[in-house]
């Protein structure tokens, strides 16, 4: 059976849920398929939506940001974490070679640790690169040119990625030119089935009140301005996190029963950062969006550009988020009209038509 290596950042959990579609994808074209997943995203994460069988080794594959919360980096324990890394990347390298020789499998896959595309070269594998960014190009927002330390590990980082077979860019992503052999897909993400009824049953919605999903991903929101948003009418506001009793129109996730994809599905507004898989699953389903942005970050510009393009959206400033002064960007975001032109096909499957060559159905 073709066995496909799959290492995936554990930097939240975007870099997962681009991955999961095209395993699936991939496997409808590649029969008795199974993976290994090299990663520190959750088990959890895969159950009920990766339909191959696979086995999860929890290895950090790569540091991606140190954050502080989802809207803060921290980009001096970031280059910290960078230069710990890249401390023992002779040993990390070495051991990543030999387990790869040791499983033999067909294909590596990384979205996108630069680590699993030199250790795949390095053991003479396929290699294919799944990015709609590359760290170089997260850390180039930090960097001084002044610092020779800072230049010398992201040039390291580089050369890792351009050893890859191919990569595959995903749309909406940044100018991406590390990458000598590179093939424009189109977006990717796995919407789940919206229960709006259901939703509206469970938290006994009057006809005009409107759900706000509060969703930043997988690095989560610690606290929110419950005091400001709970006189907000007519929404009620669904967050991850603890909500105390006396916020009656406010509601924590971990309470209702419904994973967090299929609520991601069901609101009526999904106010979060731009990342991708939100973003995109959001422009699929013509779902309003309330972005706060961090304008440092590498994916941000042509997540929100794709956003405007063929979505519904409304920015709200961090000093606004942050003082609970929302109001005005949701009814921004309703009102806004749904746009003429659509997004781009799905992805999914020309990635794994590309990747079906590199696989043996007789191995």
């Amino acid at each position: 059976m073709p066995l496909i290596w799959c290492a995936i950042s554990g930097h939240g959990y975007g870099h997962a849920a681009q991955v999961i579609p095209v395993l699936n994808a991939l496997s409808t074209l590649v029969p008795g398929m199974t993976a290994i997943l090299r990663t520190t995203v959750p088990a959890s994460f895969f159950r009920d939506r990766l339909t191959i069988p696979w086995d999860l080794q929890p290895v950090q594959q790569d540091v991606g940001c140190i954050q502080q919360g989802p809207l803060a980096i921290d980009v001096n324990e970031t280059w910290a974490a960078h230069h710990r890394f890249h401390d023992t990347w002779d040993e990390r390298l070495a051991h990543e070679v030999t387990a790869m020789q040791q499983a033999s499998p067909a294909l590596i896959l990384a979205d996108t640790p630069y680590l699993a595309i030199e250790a795949g070269s390095r053991a003479q594998i396929p290699t294919v690169a799944l990015a709609n960014l590359t760290w170089d190009l997260v850390l180039k927002e930090y960097g001084q040119a002044s610092n020779a330390a800072q230049q010398q590990l992201m040039q390291r980082i580089r050369d890792s990625y351009a050893k890859a077979s191919i990569a595959l860019r995903m749309a909406p992503a940044p100018e991406i030119d590390v990458f000598s052999n590179i093939f424009n897909i189109g977006p990717i993400a796995s919407p789940a089935s919206p229960e709006r009824d259901r939703l509206a049953s469970v938290l006994a919605l009057a006809p005009t009140e409107r759900t706000v999903l509060v969703g930043f991903g997988g690095i989560p929101l610690t606290s929110l301005p419950l005091e400001q948003i709970q006189p907000l009418h007519p929404y009620r506001f669904l967050f991850d996190g603890p909500v105390p009793p006396q916020y009656s129109r406010i509601h924590s996730t971990q309470t209702l029963p419904f994973p967090f994809q299929t609520l991601l599905a069901s609101v009526d507004v999904i106010l979060t950062k731009p990342g991708y898989g939100t973003i995109v699953e959001a422009v699929a389903r013509q779902q309003p969006v309330v972005y706060v942005r961090r304008y440092n970050f590498a994916d941000e510009p042509p997540l929100v550009d794709y956003l405007h393009r063929y979505g519904r959206g409304a920015e709200l400033s961090l000093s606004d988020f942050t003082r609970g002064r929302w109001e005005q960007a949701l009814s921004q975001a309703l009102a806004a009209p749904l746009p003429s032109t659509p997004p781009p096909p799905a992805g999914e499957t020309d990635a794994a038509q590309v990747m079906a060559r590199y696989c043996r159905t007789d191995g």
